[in-house]
């Protein structure tokens, strides 16, 4: 299974989404809550390359995204690919 990070903050209702689509598919992810750590917003940041906005979604240290990306992803059919690669 795939290794799937999620950068957040609590009161994000595009990180909720993003989340129950995970909850939905049944895969554990691990979640950074980050609101307010500006240290963590940094990492999360280095790793996007670029993007501040949350959620950032990682699959298997890949950059997927955020709500959006993984939503269409989905709509696409290739969500379950890439999450039992």
């Amino acid at each position: 299974m795939a290794k799937i990070e999620i950068y957040t903050w609590k009161t994000c209702p595009f990180c909720t989404r993003a989340k129950q689509l995970l909850d939905m598919k049944d895969v554990d992810y691990t979640e950074y809550m980050i609101q307010g750590d500006d240290d963590a917003r940094a990492k999360m940041v280095e790793r996007t390359g670029g993007p501040k906005s949350v959620p950032q979604i990682f699959i298997d240290d890949v950059h997927i995204g955020g709500c959006d990306d993984i939503h269409a992803l989905e709509a696409k059919g290739e969500l379950d690919t890439i999450l039992n690669a």
